[in-house]
């Protein structure tokens, strides 16, 4: 068995550079310069949409709750406005950070800033651990974001479904960050000359939920709170469910997107809460698509992929007993089986000291 160091500082991050892994080349579906460009085109409209959606939404759900406060009829639209600020937003997050969401430049950056707020990310420090991630997609001690790590901490993704520990991180990191400090590890990916607006950033988000604190102690209520900050626990649920789909029970330690990614389909109510991140494999593969163009990236590569699950709750039948199975043995994962008409599996994608399954 495989002992895994998955810090950024540890023997594996050093590993992975010496072995070529880190910053390595990914294999990626041919496809012609002329169709690649017009999957990559930028536009508005979709995302103006989906944006002014997400927002009105958000303020009806929240006018209702405060409305109905503190009756138990209120209950369903705080939860509804808790999916869409603490599940919703990390989908916002993600796109306008790769700044493919709109066109324009300064909407993307506007809805970056609000998304990584609600999520409690520090938009300069995750904008790069998010590159680091796709530069070096699910391998050992150089990937940041590794959900399920082997063997797999299932009380902690069980945890972060309230958002209990992602969000308590993120407060934690935002006061180091605001007392002019830099954890380690993040030291590790950040320029030096980010480091000024990390620690800015991080100020004026503790000045807004000090504010935000005081409002609720000269209310004596906790609705301030639930407008900014615990949406952040009670609407997490979502995005964790979908999030762990993203990568779990998948191989480490390759260097092709359809052994380490998941493509779910979904239903239209999570694929506009996930921003078609179910086009997983897509996403990493091509991530300069835009998430609108995502369903045509799948319709036009599919021959070159692994069968996408069916549903959420058809993927976490095959991914939860892998993962019990990695509990006892964590060397274990699913080989994704490609079809006939896919480019098969090279020798170089497979690292043998991942403990990764070899292919012919």
């Amino acid at each position: 068995m495989i002992k895994r160091d998955y810090s950024l500082l540890g023997a594996d991050a050093q590993r992975a550079v010496e072995t070529g892994l880190a910053a390595a080349e990914w294999y990626h579906t041919e496809i012609p310069r002329k169709e690649m460009k017009a999957l990559m085109a930028r536009e508005d409209g979709p995302a103006i949409r989906d944006t002014v959606i997400l927002l009105t939404a958000m303020i009806a759900f929240a006018a209702a709750g405060i409305a109905l406060w503190p009756s138990w009829g209120a209950v369903p639209f705080w939860l509804a406005y808790g999916v869409l600020y603490g599940s919703a937003m990390d989908s916002r997050w993600h796109e306008c950070g790769h700044g493919t969401a709109f066109r324009t430049g300064w909407m993307n950056d506007v809805v970056y800033q609000i998304a990584s707020f609600c999520m409690i990310r520090n938009p300069v420090a995750w904008r790069w651990s998010h590159t680091r991630h796709h530069t070096d997609t699910i391998i050992v001690g150089r990937d940041p974001e590794i959900v399920a790590m082997r063997p797999p901490a299932l009380f902690r993704i069980f945890l972060n479904l309230f958002g209990i520990l992602d969000a308590w991180n993120g407060w934690a990191r935002m006061v180091l960050n605001a007392s002019g400090r830099l954890d380690a590890e993040e030291a590790s990916f950040i320029p030096e000359s980010e480091h000024a607006k990390v620690i800015r950033i991080a100020r004026i988000w503790a000045l807004i939920y000090a504010a935000t604190l005081v409002a609720a102690l000269a209310l004596g209520s906790i609705l301030p709170l639930m407008l900014i900050g615990l949406p952040r626990l009670y609407g997490a649920w979502h995005h964790v469910l979908t999030g762990v789909l993203q990568h779990a029970g998948l191989a480490e330690n390759v260097i092709d997107h359809r052994l380490n990614s998941r493509t779910v389909y979904m239903n239209p109510v999570s694929r506009f809460i996930y921003w078609n991140m179910n086009y997983h494999v897509e996403h990493h593969m091509f991530p300069m698509v835009p998430y609108h163009r995502l369903p045509a990236l799948h319709d036009r590569i599919r021959d070159d992929l692994p069968a996408p699950n069916t549903s959420i709750w058809q993927a976490y039948r095959e991914v939860l007993p892998v993962l019990k199975r990695q509990l006892a043995y964590e060397d274990d994962f699913l080989t994704r089986d490609l079809p006939q008409t896919a480019k098969p599996y090279k020798q170089q994608f497979h690292v043998a000291a991942s403990g990764a399954k070899q292919e012919g």
